[in-house]
């Protein structure tokens, strides 16, 4: 090689070490909130200079990372091929104090390393991390100035009230495809009112979940740390969009045809591509958590809130097996087996959901790091979007209050029918998690949505009887004092089944000693 060629080289070799950049991953920007209690991971690429041409998997110069935080230094080495590296910091407590991550790229030294690239993030906080996904329930957003019905109730007052700075969330843009299509960095936001103003004419989606937000703001409440949310949903969207391809790897064999979908997009996606739930390409199994999920992941946190299930009713009989497909896709990308999954039962609307709430009963109990949040008392007839997403926010966090940060908390689960037994014409249901019942009407009535049926399976009205003197006085209106209930029809004689909130339009009335809800059920004699 002459003296031009030579110099020429060193040239580019020295415009590289100059150039070459730090990119952070996706959750690592100004404002994040690391999660406290476990290890951290963080990473990034390594990003060549353009003006270094480098051949198909031709290595880079061999290169180190160095992380600071909190007292903590790391270094890796980069891949030489891809620029990927990731660091595992060690576990940390909470902290309010907002610190500074100093990312350092080095060049490897015969005698010593050179630094070549340095980024810093700032106002870094360690507290709870949370992500919160699902369909328009969850998107629902929790203010918008255009849109009087599409938001939470309370959330004008609430986010003008709200001066939070150790709260913080994520909005995650809307984008379907594979992975790394538009590459995701999150911008954290306080919960400080300015950052809850919009113009009529934004789009709603530009703001946060309503149940995310008051998930995160009483979480903060209750435990006086940090709380960082990152929120993807989409309304009008199918569990199979929001679930990894991790999470079918040995699934149940009645979602072998979503398990085995192989996703189109662009010009590939055409109208007869579609089948069942699957009727547009963002809703084509993994389309979702591949563009607004995956660049999060395996980033530390505590778990996952999830609302919806509207989408899938039709198919309600594989939504059990979903679930599980979904938790366990999250559960491996996120490389946490104690990953937490606390969802919302649909509310009542102009169909009841019942085989969908049974397929979500049957999971909660089927997943031990899962939870349900019944919502039978919330729901609105005449609209699909119930605008009180403040109850639904505060019957999730009750479970985590409980499992995870050691409330004293006696009941965090709404009942659920355990057993039926029949002495002549009376139906008597068992329940695990009551003590106690209290049946609100607003007339003060003292019915209940209850039914019972006989062998011909013709469902009729039934009244609750064997209440104890419980109903006389008025401090005790509507309060039976023991778990069981038994139920009575006229019109049925022997009663094998007994069921409750299965017509349209009712509204649940029974609660336990802990005001949580009976969610609708269907329950026969063994």
């Amino acid at each position: 090689m002459n003296t031009k060629n030579i110099l020429a080289a060193i040239a580019a070799v020295c415009a590289g070490s100059v150039l070459a950049a730090v990119e952070m991953g996706a959750p690592f920007t100004d404002g994040a909130v690391l999660q406290c209690g476990m290890k951290v991971p963080v990473w990034g690429k390594v990003v060549p200079p353009p003006l270094v041409i480098l051949k198909p998997k031709s290595p880079i110069t061999p290169k180190k990372v160095k992380v600071e935080f909190a007292g903590q230094s790391k270094v890796v080495d980069v891949d030489p091929i891809t620029g990927a590296w990731r660091v595992d910091l060690d576990p940390m407590e909470a902290s309010s104090e907002s610190r500074t991550m100093k990312v350092t790229e080095l060049n490897k030294g015969f005698l010593f390393d050179t630094t070549v690239d340095s980024v810093e993030v700032n106002d870094v906080l360690v507290g709870e991390v949370w992500f919160a996904s699902g369909q328009s329930n969850m998107e629902c957003p929790i203010w918008h100035p255009g849109n009087s019905r599409y938001r939470d109730g309370k959330g004008a007052m609430m986010t003008a009230m709200t001066r939070m700075p150790l709260v913080r969330f994520v909005k995650t843009p809307r984008v379907y495809g594979t992975p790394g299509r538009n590459p995701l960095k999150a911008k954290w936001l306080k919960f400080e009112p300015e950052s809850f103003q919009l113009k009529v004419e934004d789009c709603h989606w530009q703001l946060p979940s309503a149940v995310a937000w008051y998930y995160a703001r009483e979480l903060h409440v209750a435990l006086g740390v940090p709380v960082g949310i990152i929120d993807s949903s989409i309304g009008g969207t199918n569990i199979d969009a929001w679930t990894p391809r991790e999470g079918y790897e040995g699934c149940d064999p009645s979602i072998k045809a979503t398990a085995e979908w192989m996703p189109k997009f662009g010009k590939d996606w055409t109208k007869d591509c579609a089948n069942g739930v699957i009727s547009a390409a963002f809703q084509q199994p993994t389309a979702l958590f591949n563009a607004m999920v995956w660049d999060y992941a395996p980033m530390a946190m505590r778990g996952m809130i999830w609302y919806q299930g509207c989408h899938n009713n039709s198919e309600s009989e594989l939504y059990c097996a979903k679930m599980h497909a979904l938790y366990n896709g999250w559960s491996r990308v996120f490389e946490n087996p104690g990953l937490k999954l606390y969802f919302a039962q649909l509310a009542p609307w102009k169909t009841n959901w019942m085989g969908m709430c049974m397929a979500q009963d049957k999971f909660s109990a089927e997943e031990p790091n899962a939870a349900i949040a019944v919502t039978a008392d919330v729901g609105n007839f005449d609209d699909i979007h119930p605008n009180d997403k403040e109850t639904v926010a505060r019957r999730l966090l009750i479970h985590a209050l409980k499992r995870d940060y050691g409330f004293d908390i006696p009941e965090d689960c709404s009942p659920t029918a355990k057993s039926l037994s029949v002495s002549g014409d009376v139906a008597t249901v068992t329940f695990d998690h009551v003590q106690t019942w209290y049946v609100y009407n607003r007339d003060m009535s003292l019915g209940a949505p209850f039914e019972v049926a006989g062998t011909n399976g013709v469902w009729e009205a039934a009244e609750l009887v064997d209440c104890g003197k419980s109903f006389k006085p008025w401090q005790t209106l509507g309060l039976i004092d023991h778990p069981q209930l038994s139920l009575r029809s006229e019109k049925v004689k022997e009663p094998v089944m007994a069921r409750y909130l299965g017509k349209d339009r009712t509204m649940g009335v029974m609660y336990n000693q802990a005001s949580l809800p009976l969610g609708p059920f269907t329950i026969a004699v063994e």
